[in-house]
């Protein structure tokens, strides 16, 4: 009887390591592909500038991150600050990832790619094409829906420098004519 309980103690303990040790199956592959249809769908939905639909991808808890501009945080204000942008008459948005990874545990995948922004110029009210690379977080939902929880843009335009009309820099006939003396007295000491 001992030697039963013994053996029956044995295998109770066998099942129960092997039970600890199985691994949970490896959802990499299919994570990658979940999120790249995602993103195909959010250039579709993108291309009928309707802020709610733009919007959704995100998470209730997401970051924005805009070149030179503050981080936006939660969906209500991204969607609040992409609206202005999806009314320009101009505004198109493409992009497609270039590289992606998905965590070992299944609940992160983040994409790396280029995309091409057409909106209006402020100033010169011409539309203008911005191309760049960006970087999105993507998060498993409780659904098991993917939502962006950060995402983040960098352009490869060169930044604009416009140089500052200060008060050092007038030209207004009063200081031409300073500067003017300032350049001849300069000239008659060398």
């Amino acid at each position: 009887m001992l030697r039963h309980r013994c053996l029956l103690a044995c295998l109770g303990l066998l099942a129960l390591a092997t039970a600890c040790t199985t691994k949970a199956p490896d959802t990499r592959d299919a994570d990658i592909k979940a999120v790249k249809n995602l993103e195909a769908a959010w250039v579709n939905d993108i291309a009928t500038k309707d802020a709610d639909k733009f919007a959704s991808y995100y998470s209730e808890d997401a970051s924005l991150l805009l070149p030179n501009a503050p981080m936006i945080n939660g969906r209500d204000n991204i969607k609040a600050a992409l609206t202005p942008m999806l009314a320009d008459p101009n505004f198109a948005l493409t992009f497609e990832a270039t590289r992606a990874e998905a965590s070992k545990g299944g609940d992160f995948v983040c994409t790396v790619g280029t995309y091409s922004m057409t909106t209006t110029d402020p100033k010169s009210k011409t539309a203008v094409t911005d191309q760049g690379k960006y970087l999105t977080v993507f998060k498993k939902q409780p659904d098991r829906s993917w939502k962006a929880v950060a995402d983040m843009t960098s352009s490869d335009m060169p930044v604009r420098t416009e140089r500052p009309q200060s008060k050092s820099h007038r030209t207004t006939p009063a200081h031409r004519r300073a500067r003017s003396r300032y350049h001849k007295a300069g000239a008659a000491q060398k």
